[in-house]
């Protein structure tokens, strides 16, 4: 699918390179582009984090350690498409072997069966200036819910180290897991239904 980008404000104001809208959210001033262009998630600086509760006393922190995603953007015509994100579920990691082992057996994540976790993005929103949401898809377990993630542009332009042109983004959401089948310790309030998901990643224009 692809997203238009609606015309703000900053367009006029002409800000810098800096102020690059991401997934169709910032409307913000950059040099024109000839063509789409890609962009891929960089996978030594993608962190993928979530807090689960435990048993009403505190949030369980744990982090997925290997994912991949990519998303296409037309700078000229301000327009954003292709937005995936692919994460492993065999690379939770929680700090305790036991537990993680755990989470990948079909109690929870069945990371024999369903090897990854998927989010699409379908549709886009600018919040603030370099703010947004995106509304997708977040398929788990085999199961697909709608899953919107907050979005915050955190740097664009060429990256401090080697010059590459990148994209900084920070994203929050959150989902009921009990939603995608994933039923273990709900109804005894063992491990809490809400999955809040954390997002931090530099996307590398191809």
């Amino acid at each position: 699918m692809t997203t238009a980008l609606p015309a703000t404000p900053c367009r006029r104001r002409r800000l810098g390179p800096g102020a690059l809208a991401l997934a169709g959210l910032l409307a913000l001033a950059l040099p024109a582009q000839a063509a789409p262009a890609k962009y891929e998630i960089d996978p030594e600086h993608f962190h993928i984090g979530f807090l689960v509760n435990h048993a009403g006393v505190a949030d369980v922190l744990g982090m997925f350690l290997e994912g991949k995603g990519s998303f296409t953007f037309d700078e000229e015509a301000g327009t954003v498409s292709d937005i995936r994100v692919v994460i492993d579920t065999k690379s939770v990691f929680t700090n305790h072997k036991k537990r993680d082992n755990h989470l990948r057996s079909p109690d929870f994540l069945n990371a024999a069966e369903f090897p990854e976790m998927v989010f699409a993005g379908a549709r886009s929103e600018a919040t603030g200036e370099r703010t947004g949401k995106i509304e997708g898809t977040l398929n788990l377990l085999g199961v697909e819910k709608p899953v919107t993630l907050d979005i915050t542009l955190t740097y664009s332009g060429k990256h401090p180290v080697g010059g590459a042109y990148v994209t900084g983004i920070s994203a929050r959401g959150s989902f009921q897991r009990s939603a995608f089948g994933m039923t273990y310790g709900v109804d005894n309030g063992l491990v809490g239904d809400e999955v809040k998901l954390i997002l931090s990643f530099e996307a590398l224009r191809q």
